[in-house]
């Protein structure tokens, strides 16, 4: 049976789960915490580094910042997207307020920028909000 590497996002304890079409349920091996949980992590520079190197989703990043009007608005459309991916992509928020190195590392020039990762390597990227059924349709061509 074939395995991915996923990263609990609740102890970053790295977990080899078997592939399948849906999960009931997964617990992480390292602290039990639910696989499942799909709310967007918000991280920082470190931890989506450990991210990017040991998990073998799609990674989806939100490049955002507290005063923009544009991130707001699609907070919630993100958080609905990442809802109908458990297991099958990490979705993270990077406050490029906080995280002004790593928005550097990738050029983000306008916010919100989404970006795409797999295997360590951007894949596609989009800027602009956008509802929740056009993320959905972004990310599942990428999956």
């Amino acid at each position: 049976m074939k395995k991915i590497n996923v990263v609990c996002p609740h102890c970053g304890g790295i977990n080899a789960i078997p592939v399948k079409e849906s999960y009931l349920k997964a617990a992480c091996g390292h602290c039990k915490g639910s696989l499942l949980d799909t709310k967007p992590l918000s991280i920082a520079a470190e931890a989506f580094d450990r991210l990017m190197v040991n998990d073998e989703r799609l990674i989806i990043a939100d490049f955002w910042a507290p005063w923009c009007g544009p991130c707001r608005s699609m907070a919630p459309a993100f958080e609905e997207a990442a809802r109908a991916f458990a297991l099958k992509a990490q979705f993270v928020k990077i406050n490029t307020e906080e995280q002004q190195a790593l928005a550097g590392r990738f050029a983000i020039r306008s916010i919100p920028t989404v970006i795409a990762f797999k295997n360590n390597r951007q894949i596609d990227q989009f800027s602009g909000a956008l509802p929740a059924s056009e993320i959905l349709k972004w990310v599942r061509r990428h999956l």
